[in-house]
């Protein structure tokens, strides 16, 4: 259950910016691999906590997209600060999905202004050569509210980047799919050959020829 347990455990010690990292678009077939930060003050967890202002926030994947829009606006507004890192295709392409996760990571957390004490990042791995003192938290977006709110961001940010691209290449479906490999997508694929967002280290995509 989502609550603020771990980041209140963390004020408790004495620390007071605290901040969740998680990603989206590490499976689809085209487009960028998209990170988010979202960092929390004691003051702003407790207001939130005690107004109930995000009670019905879930993982990103768990709310339908006009509920990601609406919690996308409210995070941007609320939280102390926000932080966002895109890796595009050719560079998931040249260093593999893993690492350009990771480098989407360092980046959003290096657009950040005034950097947090802690990140709890979402997944089994911390990130590497990283300064910063960090917790990786499996499934973490389902349990982690500050993590949650990263995973919005994220989610957000890349289905509009997406939709950005379906306006470009329409014939491939991105609008519907965001660039998973979908039935759709598969079938678009096969009968229009890869586009220039495609990823080419993706098997499906590299099996085609053309």
């Amino acid at each position: 259950m989502l609550n603020f347990d771990k980041e209140n455990s963390l004020f408790a010690s004495g620390l007071k910016l605290v901040a969740g990292v998680d990603e989206a678009g590490r499976g689809p077939l085209a487009g960028p691999v998209v990170a988010a930060v979202a960092v929390l003050k004691p003051e702003i967890a407790a207001e939130f906590s005690a107004s109930g202002f995000f009670d019905k926030l879930k993982d990103s994947k768990l709310l339908s997209a006009e509920k990601r829009d609406e919690f996308f606006d409210l995070i941007k507004e609320n939280f102390f600060e926000v932080g966002v890192g895109i890796c595009d295709h050719e560079t998931i392409d040249r260093v593999n999905i893993f690492q350009a996760t990771f480098l989407a990571m360092k980046m959003a957390l290096g657009n950040l202004k005034i950097k947090p004490e802690i990140i709890l990042v979402d997944g089994k791995f911390p990130i590497p050569n990283l300064s910063l003192r960090q917790e990786a938290v499996i499934s973490g977006d389902s349990t982690i509210f500050s993590i949650a709110a990263a995973s919005v961001i994220a989610k957000v940010t890349r289905d509009r980047m997406m939709e950005k691209w379906h306006e470009q290449y329409p014939q491939y479906g991105f609008l519907n799919h965001k660039g998973y490999g979908t039935r759709e997508h598969l079938e678009a694929l096969k009968k229009y050959g890869p586009c220039p967002i495609h990823r080419r280290s993706f098997g499906p995509v590299k099996k085609l020829t053309y």
